[in-house]
């Protein structure tokens, strides 16, 4: 027993070791549109966005994990941000998406897990909002839990995210670098026929424009005809949606090759003061980021984009009755100043799905492998092509 308790905590902290080992787009020179990324180049680039994961490896068929965003460190029930949520197309289980839109606010941290699982993560998570300092009255919470499909390499059935697990990606959640590719709530997931995970980008915008950041974090587990700066990398790869129909092939592969169904978590952080009307706007303009990738937007591929803002004078803090009452002003960017906040959406939703592929590692699960992206041919093709030197 000793000794299956070793392998598996070796198991636990080796994927993402590995992980860290492959690099991501920009280190190999992939330059994704024109703004700058900011410093870390990740969601948390985005004053007071945290990040965790838990991540499941167990035996040969747990292969799944959580994913929490935090907009900021302290209790978001009585601090809540503006927030929105897009759906591109809506094969999926976002629980508390209707509330979000309806109220224009985010009170929960936001999860990503597996699909079966978004009930009890949800569950947890309500387990964990009620027990903070300050909650000891609330009677309604809504929890915020989106997730992406990874039945093919991990036992979906079993549920196997427990109560502590939850917690642990909360609690472990922080500022700075984030784990990215086969970790977390990507640890299970598939992207054009690669192995999928998390993924993450930002952008900082000018001075002039107002200086804002907007940090993007992905869960891919979709699919499509892969495509890295308009090259046909999908194709050149030979694995691509509809291959088989197309070619005409004589043996069908293995059909996680060539589906496209699975489905995409786009989170969405900005600095900017923006009000839950243009944050939809923003999430909008995400599923133009993942068009860019060569998204197939198939039947059965749930895309949702989440955003919020961080901005200190949009927050929406516990009020008494008397202050409930009274009208106030809220100072928030006007519509003509949006669209260069579009643009950062649309790159860095981008940049972060190419680094989920990139940074994501070769993993086997219920007798089956997906294996990572192959980085050697991928830079032949781009080279080729001459997107990078």
């Amino acid at each position: 027993m000793k000794q299956l308790l070793t392998i598996l905590l070796i198991m636990l902290a080796g994927l993402p070791a590995q992980s860290q080992n492959r690099p991501r787009a920009r280190d190999l020179g992939i330059k994704v549109g024109i703004l700058p990324p900011g410093p870390l180049n990740a969601i948390t680039d985005v004053n007071g966005v945290l990040v965790g994961h838990t991540t499941l490896i167990r035996g040969d068929n747990v292969r799944t994990g959580v994913t929490a965003i935090l907009p900021h460190g302290g209790n978001l029930f009585r601090e809540k941000v503006p927030g929105a949520v897009f759906v591109g197309n809506g094969f999926g289980k976002l629980a508390g998406s209707t509330q979000v839109n309806e109220l224009g606010e985010i009170e929960t941290p936001i999860l990503l897990t597996s699909t079966l699982s978004v009930p009890r993560v949800a569950d947890y998570l309500l387990d964990y909002m009620l027990a903070l300092p300050g909650n000891e009255d609330v009677q309604s919470i809504n929890p915020l839990v989106g997730e992406t499909n990874d039945g093919y390499l991990n036992d979906i059935r079993g549920r196997h995210i427990t109560r502590d697990d939850v917690f642990a990606a909360i609690k472990s959640a922080k500022t700075g670098a984030v784990a990215e590719g086969s970790v977390g709530a990507g640890t299970g997931t598939v992207a054009f026929g690669f192995k999928g995970g998390i993924g993450t980008a930002s952008r900082k915008l000018p001075a002039k424009l107002g200086g804002y950041t907007v940090g993007v974090l992905v869960q891919t587990n979709f699919g499509g005809v892969l495509t890295i700066n308009g090259a046909p990398v999908g194709q050149e790869l030979d694995r691509y949606y509809l291959r088989e129909e197309l070619t005409q092939a004589a043996h069908k592969s293995d059909r996680k090759e060539t589906d496209a169904d699975g489905s995409i978590i786009i989170v969405i952080a900005t600095d900017a003061p923006v009000d839950a009307r243009n944050l939809e706007r923003m999430a909008a303009r995400a599923m133009m980021g993942l068009a860019r990738t060569g998204a197939a937007g198939s039947n059965g591929s749930g895309d949702y984009a989440i955003a919020f803002s961080t901005a200190e004078d949009v927050r929406m803090r516990t009020q008494s009755q008397s202050e409930r009452n009274a009208p106030h002003s809220v100072k928030t960017l006007a519509n003509d100043a949006m669209s260069p906040l579009f643009l950062a959406v649309i790159e860095s939703t981008e940049e972060a799905i190419y680094n989920s592929l990139f940074k994501a590692t070769t993993v086997t699960g219920k007798g089956h492998t997906v294996e990572a992206l192959p980085l050697d041919r991928t830079v032949e093709i781009l080279r080729k092509h001459g997107l990078i030197p």
